[in-house]
């Protein structure tokens, strides 16, 4: 009798893939990546922080040379260090906004989006990661541009009635301020561009609701002025780095709560696109 025996052959076991998993900080990491990568990135942000830095020391310059003149500028006559130094918000805002509409609406014009959502499924964490790396990054570079046009500025109007140093009452909480809002405006940015999914749009909503709305509340009567103007975004905005307040305008605090609803808004619905609405 034969016994017969069977050899089984074992194929050579196949390595191990590593285990890659989607957490938080690697998205993160990504977006962080994907933002420095890009050259509109530094070039917008240098922009950004030219204007605010340039035009306030501009501001600073236009007011001395016109102390005692008698054709002096009535908005330069209660001018103080600070308003002079940021007088160039308005326009590094615009840099800032339009570098967040790009970081989102900018890879659904390239189609880079659907490799993005293809890596993270759920969608939700890429926003929150756009908007907290792109909003941490034009907070510290407007509130070092706030900073450096201050230092600059009170130097140039020191010894004239605007005169101010850092340890003036609300000289520090004023450029933190302003830095703040500028962070926000990135969010906000952000926001518009994953809304809207259009670079062009993104940045025509963004220049109309920070610069033509508040120019068109002007028409409107002076007791509709008065209840709808303090709450538009740009004027809660300017609230809360401005150094006096009156009763047409809202305190800082006031003003930063306001401001955050806008920028919440702007969040949710850009959040609830992403996820109804396929890319």
């Amino acid at each position: 009798m034969s016994t017969l025996t069977a050899t089984v052959e074992t194929s050579p076991a196949a390595p191990a893939r590593p285990a890659y998993r989607v957490t938080g900080r690697r998205v993160l990491a990504s977006e962080w990546a994907k933002l420095w990568s890009l050259r509109s990135t530094w070039i917008t942000l240098g922009l950004g922080l030219l204007f605010l830095v340039a035009f306030g020391l501009i501001a600073a310059n236009h007011y001395t040379s016109g102390i005692g003149s008698p054709h002096r500028d009535r908005d330069f006559a209660t001018a103080t260090a600070v308003s002079l130094s940021l007088f160039g918000t308005n326009f590094a805002q615009l840099a800032l906004g339009v570098l967040g509409v790009l970081v989102t609406a900018g890879e659904y014009s390239t189609g880079m989006i659907r490799s993005t959502l293809a890596a993270v499924p759920r969608r939700l964490p890429v926003l929150w990661s756009k908007a907290a790396v792109f909003g941490l990054v034009a907070l510290v570079v407007g509130t070092f541009g706030a900073f450096v046009a201050f230092g600059f500025g009170s130097g140039i109007v020191s010894g004239t009635p605007a005169a101010m140093g850092l340890t003036h009452p609300g000289v520090v909480r004023s450029l933190l301020g302003a830095g703040l809002y500028l962070g926000l405006v990135g969010v906000i940015g952000t926001a518009l561009g994953a809304l809207l999914r259009s670079v062009a749009g993104g940045i025509s909503v963004l220049v109309a609701s920070l610069m033509l709305v508040p120019g068109l509340i002007s028409l409107l009567p002076s007791s509709w002025q008065e209840n709808i103007g303090p709450y538009l975004p740009s004027n809660a905005g300017e609230s809360m780095f401005a150094l006096t307040h009156d009763s047409t305008t809202l305190a800082p605090g006031a003003g930063l709560l306001v401001f955050l609803s806008w920028t919440v808004l702007a969040l949710a619905g850009a959040a609830y696109r992403l996820v109804r609405r396929d890319v």
